[in-house]
């Protein structure tokens, strides 16, 4: 029997959680809760229907509230009542201001379109502000937050209705947004970013639901300004000896989800170049800053303080792999060295190595010993293999880590092993994967994350104890053991075999801090920050806890103010910042700050703070307290 479009369309939504129908009008729609999917079953039964949509460009906002059935479990009629104010004293406005228009209400969220992108970013930005500033007077329990998603795309039009790919991103940006937070697609903020005083952080690709290809996100940084690009990354001076930022190579297959394939080669010719001792290599994440951004190559080179560069692309398709590599002098702009490989896919490794050596060549630097034996990559030479490994990496550094990532890395990873089970690589995947399990607590044992990270990380030692990484992985399992000798051993290890590796001098440079060697601390994380200048915002934190260790708590508190301004939602910097000022006497500042932090993470508390900073000497961690019990904020 056949079976009527409504029914079909109704199948097509896959039944998911919290969809409910009516009927109106003499056809089928789906209720205000449902789900994004769902609105590929209306637009499903509306092409049944033969019905003609009128299509637009349009700026689509989707948001939320956060935590709702908590609050309404808590308190039904005085959250229902919130909402509905904030919503008519507020929200709506806020939307009516700025020109929008609100689509529909959907109990906890809603949906408004806009005709001018830069207006809804204004709109949305102003709302998220002005909550924050009604919530600073309320108790945690009263408190509504939102969390909003901007898209720029094409909808299709349903009477007041709207439908399609550009609503669906939206729904899947405020799905994946913090709580007051706006995250826009690049899109969006191709339009915004020269436009609008506002500061924004590249999240990086995100692949989402239902749609084909991945979405470049971006979070706005409230309280932060639009900031200068030169004050971003300062202008540095020029290493002793060749410096060089590998740029990311260009995607050019026809398949965009080959991203993380090109993504995985410029990575992994990062890391090769970056084993050479008589290199100064900028470090994957700095690199990455200019992913899918127009750019002076000049320019990039005097701002990261490097005389080359190299630039490339990848086009992949089925067996057949086109890689064109140039490098470029950053003084003049002009071609040092250029090749173009067309190869089988099994030849990518060779590819690999065959640039890392030309560029040691054109740049005449001279290889140790060491380094000349271990040129030659150690790792697979199964493409699946090393195509899965490249997969679960790139999961990894997924901005939105929860279970589904860990389960989907780890299970890439597993089967990388399963093809080829001397590959040491996919043995330190699953050794941080491990790791930020034991953190986050996705597994159905966490507890036993730690053990299992430290098996894989030693694992991966045995396979292939030549790839610095997997020594990092060790040191890092050993941060959180508190094993401090295996903690250095291992970092000292992973800096041997990779002078320019950023993190593994953090890495160095916390154990020095938190083993009473604050002095011994600071070069190696200022190194870590040359190297790495775009996460500096994570370095300045340690950097500070150096300086406040070593008794320099004027130091310390301007390294801390310069870690806020870059992350204004930091709570762990602000107290040790209101210790520091303790320290200094400035006790109406620390007890500002202290407030500050108490409206970012009402459930903050010290004790637990100072119980997970593993300090080796009791007295270290006593001088965080001694600071905050100065200014009267604990006792």
């Amino acid at each position: 029997m056949a079976r009527s479009p409504r029914i079909l369309g109704l199948a097509f939504c896959g039944g998911c959680s919290g969809s409910s129908q009516r009927q109106g009008a003499g056809r089928t729609t789906i209720a205000a809760e449902t789900c994004v999917d769902s609105r590929l079953a209306i637009l499903y039964i509306l092409l049944w229907e033969g019905r003609v949509l009128e299509r637009r460009l349009a700026a689509i906002m989707a948001a939320d509230v956060v935590g709702y059935s908590r609050l309404i479990r808590v308190d039904e009629d005085g959250t229902l009542a919130a909402l509905k104010s904030l919503r008519d004293e507020l929200i709506g406005p806020k939307i009516a201001e700025h020109h929008g228009r609100v689509v529909k209400l959907m109990g906890d969220g809603l949906l408004a379109e806009f005709p001018s992108v830069v207006e809804a970013v204004r709109a949305a930005s102003e709302m998220q502000q002005a909550i924050a500033d009604r919530n600073a007077g309320l108790p945690e329990g009263q408190r509504i937050e939102i969390r909003v998603g901007i898209n720029l795309g094409d909808v299709a039009i349903d009477g007041d209705d709207i439908y399609g790919d550009g609503v669906n991103v939206a729904a899947r940006l405020e799905a994946m947004a913090d709580p007051g937070s706006v995250y826009v697609s690049g899109a969006v903020h191709d339009q915004v970013r020269d436009r609008l005083e506002l500061r924004f952080e590249d999240l990086g690709r995100q692949q989402v639901k239902n749609i084909d290809r991945p979405v470049r996100v971006w979070r706005w940084l409230r309280d932060a300004a639009a900031p200068d690009r030169g004050a971003v990354l300062q202008e540095a001076s020029l290493p002793d000896r060749p410096s060089i930022i590998v740029l990311p190579f260009n995607n050019m297959s026809r398949d965009a989800d080959q991203e993380y394939f090109s993504d995985g080669i410029t990575e992994d010719v990062i890391t090769d170049l970056s084993k050479v001792s008589g290199l100064f290599v900028i470090a994957r994440n700095s690199a990455f800053v200019y992913k899918d951004k127009t750019f002076n190559v000049p320019q990039v080179c005097r701002e990261l303080g490097v005389k080359f560069a190299l630039e490339g692309s990848i086009r992949k398709a089925g067996n057949r792999v086109r890689v064109t590599a140039q490098l470029i002098d950053g003084s003049s702009g002009g071609h040092v060295w250029a090749e173009r490989y067309d190869r089988d896919l099994t030849d990518i490794f060779e590819v690999q190595d065959d640039i890392t050596q030309q560029i040691v060549a054109a740049l005449k630097v001279t290889l140790s010993a060491a380094e000349k034996s271990r040129s030659a990559e150690a790792g697979t030479r199964d493409v699946d293999a090393h195509d899965l490994f490249l997969r679960g990496r790139e999961m990894l550094r997924a901005v939105k880590k929860d279970r589904d990532m860990f389960e989907q890395a780890t299970a890439c990873f597993r089967q990388a092993l399963a093809l080829d089970p001397n590959y040491a690589a996919p043995c330190a995947g699953l050794g941080l994967a491990y790791v930020l399990d034991y953190q986050n607590h996705w597994s159905a044992a966490p507890e036993t994350s730690l053990d299992a990270a430290e098996r894989f990380a030693d694992e991966a030692i045995g396979k292939d104890d030549q790839d610095p990484f997997n020594h990092f992985v060790v040191s890092l399992v050993a941060m959180f053991r508190r094993n401090y000798r295996r903690w250095g051993e291992s970092a000292d290890r992973a800096l041997a075999l990779n002078p320019n590796f950023a993190s593994a001098l953090n890495m160095r440079g916390v154990l020095h801090l938190y083993t009473g060697e604050p002095k011994l601390a600071i070069p190696d994380i200022e190194r870590a920050m040359r190297l790495d200048p775009a996460v500096q915002q994570q370095y300045l934190h340690f950097l500070g806890t150096a300086y406040f260790v070593d008794g320099d708590y004027e130091k310390a508190a301007t390294l801390f103010r310069d870690r806020i301004e870059v992350n204004p939602t930091t709570d762990l910097s602000r107290a040790f910042l209101a210790s520091a000022l303790g320290h200094l006497g400035r006790l109406d500042e620390a007890r500002r700050i202290w407030g500050e932090l108490k409206d970012i993470n009402p459930k903050y508390e010290h004790a637990k703070h100072v119980a997970r900073l593993p300090f080796r000497d009791p007295s270290d961690a006593g001088k965080f307290t001694d600071g905050l019990r100065k200014a009267g904020l604990v006792e």
